[in-house]
């Protein structure tokens, strides 16, 4: 029902009520009350109408936020619910790649964006049964504007999105709001319950990760692809170093990667699914012994973790939705496919589904057009891409890691791929694209309403 109508209905059951209670009161106080309560009624009426919009999208997470803004920038009312008070959550996936670099070149805006602090990884290696093994500049034949990756903590990837969205006056973001069901019309998706509201719109996009309250409440069914570990998340102080020296450790059953972030080590240590009862059960001081046995670099600098507060457990899934959306629905990012930490690919797939998305609903949405028989061409858009990067990961998780947390012992070689590139760069150029881009990899097509605004 629309908004008008809900209005004439309610004036009309308000004035109704009060025809039948004319005779019990005198005319002044009959009068009062009606303008009263016909007053209370055109104000919730309002506040319906001020909650309506053309696309909510649940979610503020690098999906979502790629999305509110692109949206807006084509001109489509737009309001992105995120959960949290603020962006500043540790150990989210910040390894933003060429191809997030290149989409927001195309934006006109990567150059801002690389005011924000990062690092830039342009060699990574591995130290792998006590052997160094560089593979060399990945990017090498790549724009010299997007021929790395940065290392930007998420926070800080997320709030210069959102410093960007508001620049367009059909941006709205909200701290601090969680959507937790759906609301139904017909059949139908017509927005979500917020805080015990109902927020209406023409197009809801569930971008809330991986744990999706919305993929949950709509029944879209999962297909769990598995994996073997799981994932310790802690940081640890370091010198900070020109060169970036971002690597992975292998040792013993064990692997850890350590992420530089300038003055610290974000650290994964990886072990074996079901494990984190012994882990916890063998103590603090065992793990820190471990670490230092496996990254002798961070002998010193383990004394940093004084308590299991200081690690976040990651736990992995690699999964995916058969259906990606429902009348009035879109489900995107991780809520849409959980991916595995390798290849650090998460977040950049995240945001090649918004761009996606934009690329195919923004014009169809500001021109006003229904666009519920569009929304099976982001899945079908996107689905080759997901189901390709989740094969590799599947394999990897299988062949490498699994292989090495099954074996605690023995020696352990770089596997022939990782010797090969270290020794020839032009194959260099394969794991670059795929790592780097992906498959079929998106650029901006959606539209510009020419509405942005000057910062301040």
């Amino acid at each position: 029902m629309k908004t008008p109508q809900k209005f004439a209905s309610v004036h009309a059951n308000v004035q109704n009520h009060f025809d039948l209670e004319r005779h019990l009161t005198d005319r002044q106080t009959y009068k009062e009350r009606r303008s009263s309560c016909l007053m209370v009624a055109l104000g919730a009426i309002i506040i319906l109408m001020t909650l309506e919009t053309d696309v909510l999208i649940a979610g503020g997470g690098p999906a979502g936020m790629m999305a509110g803004l692109l949206f807006a920038r084509a001109g489509v009312k737009t309001l992105v619910l995120e959960k949290h008070a603020d962006f500043l959550r540790d150990f989210r996936g910040d390894t933003v790649h060429p191809s997030t670099l290149r989409l927001f070149s195309e934006l006109g805006i990567l150059e801002l964006l690389m005011q924000r602090p990062h690092e830039k990884l342009r060699n990574p290696g591995a130290l792998i049964g006590g052997r160094r093994v560089p593979i060399g500049n990945l990017f090498t034949y790549f724009d010299p504007h997007w021929d790395f990756i940065a290392l930007m903590p998420q926070w800080e990837f997320l709030d210069f999105i959102a410093e960007e969205a508001r620049r367009y006056p059909t941006f709205e973001l909200r701290m601090n709001a969680e959507a937790s069901d759906l609301l139904w019309e017909g059949g139908c998706v017509a927005g979500v319950i917020c805080d015990g509201r109902a927020l209406r719109a023409k197009l809801t996009i569930a971008s809330d990760g991986r744990s999706s309250i919305l993929r949950s409440k709509a029944g879209l069914s999962v297909i769990d692809l598995g994996a073997p570990m799981d994932v310790f998340w802690f940081a640890l102080p370091k010198p900070h170093t020109v060169e970036n020296q971002t690597t992975g450790v292998v040792s013993g059953g064990r692997i850890l990667a350590l992420i530089d972030r300038g003055d610290y080590w974000q650290c994964a240590y990886i072990f074996a699914k079901g494990e984190i009862d012994e882990l916890r059960a063998r103590g603090l001081p065992v793990l820190r012994e471990e670490v230092g046995r496996i990254a002798p670099l961070l002998a010193d600098a383990v004394s940093a973790l004084d308590s299991w507060d200081d690690l976040k457990l990651l736990t992995v899934k690699l999964d995916r939705l058969e259906t990606w959306h429902l009348p009035g629905m879109l489900v995107i990012g991780d809520a849409a496919h959980a991916m595995s930490p390798i290849g650090g690919v998460g977040i950049n797939l995240a945001i090649q589904d918004a761009v996606a998305a934009a690329n195919i609903l923004a014009r169809p949405m500001a021109e006003g057009r229904d666009v519920d028989p569009l929304l099976s061409s982001v899945r079908k858009r996107r689905i080759m891409p997901v189901r390709v990067m989740q094969a590799f990961q599947a394999l990897a998780q299988k062949r490498i890691i699994g292989g090495v947390l099954a074996r605690p012992s023995g020696v352990v070689r770089p596997p022939l791929t990782m010797r090969l590139l270290s020794r020839h760069s032009w194959l260099r150029a394969i794991p670059a694209a795929f790592l780097g881009f992906g498959i079929r990899a998106e650029h901006i097509r959606s539209p510009d309403s020419g509405q942005r605004q000057s910062a301040g």
